[in-house]
């Protein structure tokens, strides 16, 4: 199995400050010269940590009142300009914090790190060299954890903004960045919440197409890239969008009840959000048999309404359904969605409002991870969105 090139580069990027330390060997002046190297990107690290943190709670999640505070016009103009909270009021904020820590940290090593290296230094006069050399490498070992996050923490954020389709493809094969992104940059960089959404997408969602008068089938990640005709069959998941979205007495009489507790479009549509949301499981188990592109599995609305569990495609399927027993138009929108990791193969709705002629997304999928109903926040981790289908 080929090792991808961002398991390389984080192995080598772990390493290198420790075959400097051994190399080198120890010495006080320039461990004190590394430990401020290190202060520098643990300063960096929190600080990009606390800066994304509070831009989601902010800017994505109206935490903290500061929406209820700011005059109805700056708040529209952030939510209107998000580019300029991404290129000014983050890395501003990222500065002033990365300051503040780095003061905090070379006044604390003056006061107790750096008198402590000077009476090791003495004492490791009459060591042998070989002492000195894992010694060295031993006090690197800091540094080379720093170095990880840190090229970690930017690859996740490269990676956000679609900057090259393969590194999306190294990404998500490397295991160690994997990791690193559920352990440590997930954790700290969301809410509680949103920690679960690498639980609940991967890449299990499979578009496949099939000739009707060939056995040959096609794997296809954008729709928009294929040229259909009339002897073509798209298959999402196993199944045809037809039969997905197939709905049954049972669905519609339920989604009519649920219906009629909402005066419009708008509260209806969401009401329906939020049931799926709440009561349909994602099914990891039905996720790795399509991963392993094993589509001996039912999908659609019917089975998961049923089970009360499915994956991205099940949900959308099941909420077409839903609208349309409320004589909603609806779409199933097949694209692609960021779980904090990567860009994986995604699929969300989008329904329309009457009242305000327009359509909005929904994502039923993503519930678990905040409010994804006609939220801003979809043009952050939604993209090459497609119309699948419309009623």
């Amino acid at each position: 199995m080929n090792t991808s090139p961002v398991t390389i580069l984080i192995g080598l990027v772990f390493l290198y400050p420790l075959i400097k330390g051994f190399l080198f060997k120890f010495s006080s002046k320039d461990l004190k010269l590394d430990i401020d190297d290190v202060n520098r990107n643990i300063s960096f690290i929190i600080a990009l940590i606390t800066g994304i943190y509070f831009w989601r709670k902010i800017f994505i999640q109206h935490s903290y009142n500061l929406y209820n505070i700011l005059p109805e016009y700056i708040g529209n103009y952030f939510e209107n300009n998000s580019f300029l909270v991404y290129a000014i009021v983050i890395p501003v904020f990222i500065f002033i914090v990365y300051r503040i820590i780095k003061l905090l940290l070379n006044l604390m090593n003056y006061l107790t790190l750096y008198p402590l290296i000077d009476s090791i230094d003495g004492f490791l006069k009459f060591k042998s060299n070989i002492f000195k050399r894992i010694l060295g490498m031993i006090f690197q070992l800091p540094r080379s954890i720093c170095y990880v996050l840190l090229i970690s923490f930017i690859l996740n954020i490269i990676s956000m903004f679609n900057i090259n389709s393969k590194l999306n493809t190294y990404l998500e094969s490397s295991r160690p960045y994997n990791s690193i992104c559920r352990e440590i940059i997930i954790p700290v960089t969301n809410s509680n919440i949103a920690k679960q959404l690498p639980n609940i997408i991967n890449n299990s969602f499979k578009i496949v197409i099939k000739q009707s008068n060939s056995k040959d089938t096609q794997n296809v990640n954008d729709l928009s890239r294929f040229k259909n005709d009339e002897g073509s069959i798209i298959y999402y998941n196993g199944v045809t969008i037809e039969e997905g979205i197939k709905s049954n007495q049972e669905i519609n009489t339920f989604a009519k009840a649920l219906g009629t507790e909402g005066s419009n479009t708008t509260e209806r549509s969401e009401i329906l959000y939020n049931w799926i949301g709440t009561n349909i499981s994602y099914d990891h188990e039905k996720a790795t048999k399509v991963l392993s592109n094993d589509f001996d599995v039912q999908s659609g609305a019917i089975p998961t309404f049923s089970s009360k569990k499915g994956i991205c495609f099940d949900y959308a399927c099941l909420y077409v359904a839903m609208a349309r027993a409320n004589n909603m138009k609806v779409r199933l929108i097949t694209g692609e969605g960021f779980n904090g990791i990567n860009w994986v193969s995604h699929a969300w709705n989008q329904v329309y409002i009457p009242e305000g002629n327009q359509w909005i997304n929904v994502d039923t999928t993503f519930y678990k991870g905040g409010d994804y109903f006609n939220s801003k926040r979809f043009q952050l981790d939604h993209r090459d969105s497609q119309i699948a289908g419309e009623w």
